[in-house]
């Protein structure tokens, strides 16, 4: 573990050394991604101005759940988003020999070998939304409400790097995955706009536990604002708990179909 911890640390310091190079570029992802979330708080605002509740959902706790999807989105993109869509790439033109010969978990490697930190912002505004919206709601926050919330912001990131793990790994059987990659944009953009509790009948089994993009920011907001329930609390920990175990065993599955280039 403390390997791997410096390793990463490594991996940071390059990182920084070549974006610093390019500083106008540092904080690109940050404005673009922060720019469409504000637009949508916006959107929500316009929204609440004409009816009281969405759903069930005051206006509180609908820009809580903004501000989740957002944070979640920012720490994709600044510790593991822009190593994990290199992925299809690597597989077809023969680059994953290079991670494969090197005495480093290769998935652990290219996981991190982009990281990002120029959408660290992207965090801190995501925390300035939450914030506002918990400022509409008439309740009171305890600590261990807000520490139970990071906990499941800590495993839904984990979720949201499995979902993009398992639609990375099917170029290893395919030779195009384009249209998952299109339905993985489809899904991700719905469910960053619509809170899972919309969904009802087929659609809530899709976005629960086919595609869990529904629950990734619904179950954290829940948490926070008091409107969850235990089981709900258990299903989403083993939502996340079985797809971390599937997408392990996808990815070595993977490994093992996969045709070196110098094959």
């Amino acid at each position: 573990m403390k390997r791997n911890i410096r390793f990463i640390a490594t991996l940071l310091k390059m990182k920084l050394s070549r974006m610093m190079v390019y500083r106008l570029s540092f904080f690109g992802g940050s404005l673009v991604d922060g720019s469409m979330f504000l637009l949508w708080l916006l959107m929500f605002q316009a929204i609440y101005s004409q009816v009281d509740s969405i759903g069930g959902w005051n206006k509180g706790q609908t820009i809580i759940f903004l501000g989740t999807f957002s944070l979640l989105n920012a720490i994709n993109m600044t510790f593991y988003f822009f190593g994990v869509i290199g992925i299809p790439n690597k597989i077809r033109n023969g680059e994953l020999d290079h991670y494969l010969t090197k005495p480093v978990n290769p998935l652990l490697r290219i996981t991190f070998e982009n990281m990002n930190p120029g959408s660290i912002p992207l965090i801190f505004l995501s925390i300035g939304i939450i914030s506002y919206g918990a400022s509409l709601l008439d309740i009171t926050i305890h600590a261990a409400t807000i520490l139970l919330y990071v906990f499941f912001i800590v495993i839904m990131a984990i979720l949201y790097y499995d979902m993009e793990i398992i639609v990375r790994t099917i170029p290893f059987f395919v030779i195009s995955a384009t249209s998952i990659e299109r339905l993985e944009i489809a899904g991700l953009d719905l469910c960053m706009r619509v809170p899972g509790v919309l969904f009802r009948g087929v659609l809530k089994v899709l976005f629960y536990f086919v595609l869990p993009y529904g629950i990734m920011a619904t179950v954290p907001t829940q948490i926070l604002t008091y409107s969850i329930s235990g089981d709900m609390i258990f299903i989403s920990i083993l939502v996340v708990f079985v797809f971390s175990v599937f997408t392990l065993w996808f990815w070595k599955l993977g490994l093992k179909h996969y045709k070196s280039a110098s094959s």
